[in-house]
């Protein structure tokens, strides 16, 4: 089975440079407007790359922009690396400030740090030219096919995995209680990850929610609200169910500082690499890989393809305008496959850059 992962950037190859650069010919696009969006005319060496996310700490996120160092490597250019912490007043801010430059032939390929905060950064790079693609946030009504350079937009059936880590507990404690610790709440992914553990516990009955609560998606305030829980709920707990594997790690340190390793099932999401590490030895029950490292490089792929005028706008099948993509759930079963895995470097040439679509996010 041919797998995504997480690579360093060595492991695309120099053929992954050789596929891009031919995919992406500096290609007239057509158009007639100012913009780089209208004509599709850079030449390769004149793209500037940008790639935001909240923070390098997150270890998936980080794996994201190292994808997009791989990239932009491979046809010549340096990403330029930009992270917010979660906050997004600082998000705006560096947004606007790249969008006061030379836009021309500007890609961006950016995390929004909740949905509330997609619409400026699609206005700005509407008005700027600039070619942008998001990634898991956005309000349901804002749509890619209503402007000329939001590209696209990538995101992964929450619910799915959601549920997909609920059962995996469910099947691994049998009966008894969970407590779920969600993500930033004014996100896409973690409330459709909750719905998914919702849909879990109408299917498995015998496994209950004891409690809930925000970790942000933060490994150190899983942590603290992993011990409060554990405190207040104690031996009933036989299961944590968290909306991304950097709180569930921060729940395996808590089970460890209580004296619980190995006793309370743990399942994430994100397929970090300490999260299969823990899968493979047993301290972890079940994750989903969404590959960070294919999304911090395919957001700056398609926008590239765009503004080499390989791909058009105006071609562009609406469904390729905002997708689902395809993720992959992980247990000690298949674990060793995510852990030692492969990059198709053939996945960013401009003809396949929408290969991953498993459905149009309607």
């Amino acid at each position: 089975m041919r797998i995504s992962t997480r690579p360093a950037a060595a492991i695309m190859s120099l053929s992954l440079a050789a596929a891009v650069l031919s995919g992406c010919s500096t290609e007239q696009a057509g158009g007639g407007g100012d913009t780089a969006a209208a004509d599709g005319a850079c030449e390769a060496s004149k793209v500037r790359l940008v790639g935001q996310v909240r923070n390098e700490s997150n270890p998936y996120e980080a794996s994201w922009l190292n994808g997009g160092d791989t990239f932009a490597k491979s046809v010549g250019l340096t990403q330029e690396r930009l992270t917010y912490g979660g906050d997004s007043t600082k998000q705006q801010e560096q947004i606007s400030q790249i969008l006061a430059g030379d836009t021309k032939c500007l890609v961006m390929n950016v995390l929004p740090n909740g949905d509330s905060d997609t619409a400026p950064i699609v206005k700005g790079a509407d008005q700027a030219g600039a070619y942008l693609v998001t990634q898991w946030n956005k309000p349901a009504d804002l749509k890619p096919a209503d402007h000329k350079t939001w590209l696209s937009h990538i995101t992964y059936n929450g619910e799915e995995s959601g549920q997909q880590i609920g059962d995996a507990l469910a099947e691994k404690i049998g009966s008894g209680g969970i407590i779920a610790l969600q993500g930033v709440l004014d996100t896409a992914a973690a409330k459709d990850r909750f719905k998914g553990l919702q849909a879990s516990l109408a299917k498995n009955p015998d496994m209950k929610l004891l409690d809930q609560q925000a970790a942000n998606f933060s490994r150190a305030e899983a942590l603290t609200v992993t011990k409060t829980l554990l405190a207040k709920h104690g031996d009933k707990v036989k299961g944590i169910w968290a909306a991304n594997d950097d709180m569930a790690l921060g729940a395996l340190e808590a089970l460890q500082q209580a004296g619980k390793s190995g006793k309370v099932a743990v399942a994430g999401i994100d397929a970090v690499p300490d999260a299969v590490a823990a899968i493979q030895k047993g301290d972890m029950t079940a994750t989903v890989s969404s590959d960070g490292a294919w999304q911090g490089a395919i957001g700056l792929a398609i926008g590239f393809c765009y503004a080499t005028g390989k791909l058009k706008v105006a071609d562009t099948a609406a469904d390729n305008r905002a997708f689902f993509a395809k993720q992959f759930l992980i247990t000690q079963e298949n674990a060793a496959e995510f852990a030692q895995p492969k990059t198709d470097p053939a996945d960013f040439e401009c003809g396949n850059v929408f290969n991953r679509k498993v459905g149009p996010l309607t």
